[in-house]
């Protein structure tokens, strides 16, 4: 940041906090980093101040994130790969990830932890997503099934090293596919459990949620529906007062069932935005999967079989559509896209405006589109 003016100001149209949206408001810049936030007011009178109509936030948290810039994590499961994924995501505004590496080999999940556990705290690496591979065959999606398998101690082991080491690990499992007391057992580690890629019914959800499981992964895919008389995954998840992650691209769900289950939830705050972002973004429209080409149609990933393959959509997208199409709050929105996972994976604290550095900041303008601020806007 040898570049920044050691004292300067920007105004903003808006600004959103880390917990609330506040308009209008001013930012005191020192050494790279907000040293304060109040109203104009505040601001001597001759000193430099960047105005903007727009709102200024800290960068988003996607808890999700498979690949990006033509790398999939699961391919390249190394520092290089992860820091490749990174900087694709950082120019749509996304200053912190989890990477996910996704239902494969024993020997991939083992080198995406070691991946993660050499460049964690850095590039906005907050920790690592392990999706699958124990879930259910049945709603598997596009997880190739010659992998999935039952929890077992190569993966709980795993699990203990990361957070031996303090790295924040997010793991979805399906409740078929653990024993008792293992979910009980990744909480006990500091792990956080989500339920995903799940095909059992309502009361083998509660039994997870009562072992520990505190979130669901993208909700209304991959899960048992919500019917008259079976609640299955979907309408369990809904019911609680766990986090539930959502992809809001239009494709994955429906806006109104977005909606819904948003208006739906007994606890505020609740909901959080993910991309499920694959290797298109950032990059070219289409990457290999378990040796197979995906290909983006008509703004879908999919396979050979047809069946989705993550998405090709940003947490910026998200974002605007969350707010524009399915009608929530923007400052609803924002905290679904960055206080609430954050909540959930125990950094809250870490995603506040005041404090943070220009560099993770970004601007949206009254359309939502999305940029990043620099410290050449001073």
């Amino acid at each position: 940041m040898s570049d920044v003016l050691p004292d300067f100001w920007i105004g903003a149209g808006q600004v959103f906090d880390g917990e609330c949206l506040l308009a209008p408001r001013v930012l005191r810049i020192v050494d790279g980093k907000v040293a304060q936030i109040s109203d104009r007011s505040a601001v001597p009178e001759q000193a430099l101040i960047w105005k903007t109509p727009g709102c200024i936030s800290p960068g988003f948290f996607d808890i999700q994130v498979n690949g990006g810039g033509d790398v999939m994590f699961n391919a390249t499961p190394s520092a290089a790969g992860i820091t490749a994924i990174a900087k694709a995501h950082r120019q749509f505004g996304t200053t912190a990830i989890l990477p996910t590496v996704i239902t494969d080999a024993p020997d991939v999940m083992l080198a995406a932890c070691d991946a993660v556990a050499q460049v964690h705290g850095t590039q906005g690496v907050m920790g690592i997503h392990i999706e699958g591979p124990h879930i259910s065959m049945a709603r598997r999606g596009t997880h190739g099934g010659e992998f999935i398998r039952p929890l077992d101690d190569e993966t709980l082991n795993a699990v203990q090293r990361l957070c031996n080491l303090k790295i924040p690990v997010l793991i979805t499992v399906a409740p078929e596919a653990v024993k008792p007391g293992q979910i009980s057992a990744l909480v006990r580690m500091g792990a956080v459990v989500s339920i995903g890629h799940s095909d059992c019914d309502g009361q083998a959800v509660r039994a997870a949620l009562t072992e520990g499981a505190a979130a669901f992964t993208h909700l209304f895919n991959a899960m048992s529906p919500m019917l008259a008389r079976a609640p299955g995954v979907t309408g369990t998840a809904i019911n609680s007062s766990s986090y539930c992650s959502v992809i809001c691209d239009g494709i994955h769900v429906a806006d109104g069932m977005v909606g819904l289950a948003v208006r739906a939830r007994p606890v505020a705050d609740r909901m959080i935005l993910i991309s499920d972002a694959m290797a298109t973004v950032g990059g070219r429209d289409c990457f290999e999967l378990y040796g197979k080409t995906i290909k983006l149609i008509d703004g879908m990933l999919v396979n050979d079989e047809g069946t989705l393959a993550g998405a090709h959509t940003t947490m910026a997208a998200g974002l605007a559509r969350m707010v524009g199409h399915v009608g929530v709050s923007m400052g609803d929105a924002l905290r679904m896209a960055i206080t609430n996972p954050a909540r959930l994976l125990g950094l809250g604290g870490q995603f506040s405006l005041l404090g943070a550095d220009i560099d993770d900041l970004v601007l949206l303008d009254a359309d939502l589109n999305c940029s990043r601020v620099s410290a050449g806007q001073k």
